[in-house]
């Protein structure tokens, strides 16, 4: 998995104790699969593409752990040049920016607050570098925590040398909190998925996105922020059936805040704001494999 601390765009933060707000990116920041998309837009062959999804989905529903689906997804770039790649995945962001709806606006606006009260930010996702870097620099993001696929003399292998799915995103954001000098208590998470909520509950506060029923349980029992889905959320149809949370060890009561007399002025998470109902997702090619990379 990728865990690069370098600068992708955040700007200075002023001094006292570090505080980190991470964030998934698929459907919680934009309202779109970036995997799929990206794949489609980058072999530019719809019946390859349709071959590739249709592999995954196939995989997907006969119980093929997601971490393994993952795992094929990356096999598609086997032989091609990483900064090929690369610029495809600028043009492909390019082009999605341009779409109404691609940012989704309320869960963008929060991370903006948080850059805005010091917080440095972290996007954590099972997507890759290739079309997470220009989003991670258009948002300012100082950390990008993401799959990292391997690559051999500039090319890509087709191998994982890690994914970034459930437990994966815990271990990593708690990795960076102690790199940083955070305290979990002081950060927040934010997230749309069953799958995420070992990242929801390895800090202090947290943030859901749509209405995934696991994660609505858990907001509702925490106090956790509601924020509406993205119009192509896909979490209503996904449902919890892939992300039972007794499977993820650190789905228990999110870190507890430290005492106010011990820490700085605590994250405020903006006023709750109560979820819209479901909009059915546009029609999309990318529709059905969503499950296979979540």
């Amino acid at each position: 998995m990728s865990d690069d601390t370098r600068p992708t765009g955040g700007g200075p933060r002023s001094a006292g104790p570090v505080r980190i707000a991470f964030f998934d990116v698929d459907e919680t920041l934009i309202d779109t699969k970036s995997m799929f998309s990206f794949l489609e837009f980058h072999l530019a062959d719809p019946d390859r593409y349709r071959a590739a999804a249709g592999e995954l989905t196939r995989a997907a529903r006969a119980g093929v752990p997601r971490e393994e689906t993952n795992r094929a997804y990356y096999r598609n770039y086997a032989g091609m040049e990483q900064t090929a790649v690369a610029e495809s995945g600028r043009r492909w962001f390019a082009r999605e920016r341009q779409r109404d709806g691609f940012f989704h606006e309320e869960a963008v606006r929060e991370l903006r607050r948080f850059r805005a009260e010091g917080c440095q930010v972290a996007l954590v996702s099972g997507s890759f570098r290739a079309c997470l870097d220009p989003i991670a620099e258009h948002l300012g993001a100082d950390h990008l925590l993401c799959g990292e696929p391997e690559v051999v003399v500039g090319r890509y292998t087709g191998e994982v040398r890690g994914v970034m799915i459930g437990e994966a995103k815990a271990t990593a954001a708690r990795a960076l909190m102690k790199r940083s000098g955070a305290r979990p208590g002081d950060c927040v998470a934010y997230g749309d998925h069953a799958s995420d909520l070992p990242l929801l509950t390895c800090v202090g506060g947290a943030g859901v996105v749509g209405a995934d029923p696991v994660l609505a349980e858990h907001a509702d029992r925490f106090g956790w922020i509601r924020l509406p889905g993205t119009g192509g959320s896909a979490a209503a149809a996904q449902g919890s059936a892939a992300a039972d949370p007794s499977r993820h060890p650190s789905a228990s009561p999110p870190a507890a805040p430290l005492a106010p007399s011990a820490r700085p002025a605590p994250i405020t998470p903006a006023a709750p704001i109560t979820p819209s109902a479901p909009s059915t997702p546009p029609a999309s090619s990318t529709e059905e494999p969503n499950y296979a990379t979540r």
